[in-house]
């Protein structure tokens, strides 16, 4: 049987690259609390990769191979600025460079780098990456939305595992209009029209998909944004007795796994200092981080439920036009990203980073 995550045949190879993830970004792959001093493993854009601090806190990150015999250096010993491989003790530094091979003098190993590094941001509570191809080594600058950096904000990130590709994650945030119905009983989303005319607008960073006559009553709007990374931020009308500091914002990312999972990171925002900061932050965790956690699980639920190979069977209509926009969009850097590799010298095309 098919699987509701497939989303289209293989056969196409823009969609193949673009289901397992597009590169040439900065993504979130970890919140901050994650990394501590033991290395840890994961997968990112079907990459494994392995990640640790340094003695001054600085996050590392390497392709999760022991280039002796392909054993996890995520099972083995932070030294530092170098991990040790726990099966036979190799030790690769933050560079993907072999410092020391312990059970053989004057190893040629030794001073070989033979293992793919990251460039890594710890930016706003997480651990960002660049997944740069052959053509794109050296990160963009990562910019990130003024609510994630801005000293008048406040933010709490939420972090969650989605059984689906990363793409039907950002479709269900490209869709305001679905607030009204899978959310229509939420403390925050029970107001306004279930029905209305959307439209898409140009912003200096991506685009604005939002209802023509409705604003600050539900999910009226969202923008997706493309500065060294792709976010998407969107705001939710708050009532006076949740708290100080006006709407509350979202900045959302969706980071691939494999071509069957993904990651959500999400910043709930709002603007507030001072004491009006302080009792915003204790109100969210001691009553409304609940109550995101229920909206965030109901659009879950619906994802991984979706029938198997959703996107071939679709009957679009006029409220999906942002996501269509989005898809072409990420369709059109996806063929970029292509073209750019075929380009290469063959030699350059396969080497390691």
């Amino acid at each position: 049987m098919t699987s509701p995550q497939q989303l289209t045949p293989a056969a196409d190879p823009v969609q193949a690259y673009l289901d397992r993830g597009l590169r040439n970004y900065w993504y979130p792959v970890a919140p901050s609390w994650q990394v501590a001093n033991a290395p840890i493993g994961l997968t990112r854009l079907g990459d494994q990769i392995v990640l640790w601090r340094d003695n001054d806190g600085h996050v590392h990150a390497l392709e999760d191979r022991c280039p002796h015999r392909g054993a996890r250096l995520s099972l083995g010993w932070n030294l530092g600025g170098s991990v040790a491989c726990w099966y036979h003790g190799i030790e690769v530094d933050g560079s993907g460079t072999v410092q020391k091979v312990p059970a053989v003098s004057a190893c040629p190993l030794e001073g070989q780098k033979c293992v793919k590094s990251y460039p890594v941001e710890e930016r706003a509570g997480a651990i960002f990456l660049w997944f740069g191809d052959d053509a794109n080594k050296e990160p963009a600058p990562l910019v990130l939305p003024e609510e994630l950096v801005g000293d008048e904000y406040a933010s709490f990130l939420c972090m969650s595992h989605w059984k689906c590709n990363y793409q039907y994650a950002i479709d269900n945030v490209m869709d305001p209009m679905h607030g009204a119905y899978l959310h229509a009983t939420s403390h925050s989303m029970a107001e306004g029209d279930k029905q209305a005319d959307m439209r898409v607008r140009k912003t200096d960073t991506g685009l604005m998909f939002e209802k023509v006559n409705q604003r600050d009553v539900n999910f009226d709007w969202v923008e997706l944004g493309e500065t060294g990374c792709l976010w998407m931020r969107l705001a939710i009308p708050y009532k006076k007795k949740f708290g100080p500091g006006g709407n509350f914002g979202i900045i959302g990312f969706a980071t691939p796994v494999d071509e069957d999972n993904c990651q959500v990171y999400f910043w709930r925002t709002r603007k507030v200092s001072g004491w009006q900061r302080d009792a915003w932050r204790f109100l969210y965790r001691n009553r409304l981080e609940g109550l995101h956690w229920a909206v965030l699980e109901q659009d879950r639920y619906v994802l991984e439920s979706l029938a198997p190979n959703a996107r071939a069977h679709e009957f679009l209509y006029q409220h999906d036009v942002g996501m269509t926009r989005v898809r072409r969009l990420l369709k059109q850097r996806a063929q970029q990203h292509l073209a750019a590799l075929e380009a290469l010298p063959k030699s350059a095309e396969h080497a390691h980073a």
